[in-house]
């Protein structure tokens, strides 16, 4: 089939490919943070610091349920502000040094056993 020729098949919106998988990961990303905030791993981590970014993260969760919902519902012609989804990037950055710090304490420890 040539380039020229129609497909059968109906295009995916170029917002819906782009932002799907990206809302995708987010959920995947937070998802992790919120089990690692929930085990004893994260004892390492000052209570209020912790709590913080459980609500952090959760509010984030339900608000990329809801955009993907959205984006679901109205078949890839919904979108997100590029402020709100660089808020996720950023509190995805945050997740990842947590996760970091958590690991290299609970390293730290293990290894001065």
């Amino acid at each position: 089939m040539s380039a020229t020729e129609p497909s059968n098949q109906p295009e995916q919106p170029i917002v819906q490919a782009v932002l799907e998988p990206l809302l995708e990961d987010f959920q995947y990303w937070f998802g992790e943070t919120q089990t690692l905030l929930n085990s004893a791993q994260a004892d390492c981590l000052p209570e209020s610091d912790r709590q913080a970014l459980e609500q952090e993260v959760s509010t984030a969760q339900q608000a990329v349920a809801t955009a993907k919902t959205l984006l679901l519902a109205t078949d890839g012609h919904a979108g997100v502000d590029m402020a709100v989804v660089g808020q996720w990037h950023r509190l995805v950055n945050k997740c990842w040094q947590t996760s970091r710090y958590i690991r290299q304490h609970t390293t730290d420890n293990t290894d001065s056993d």
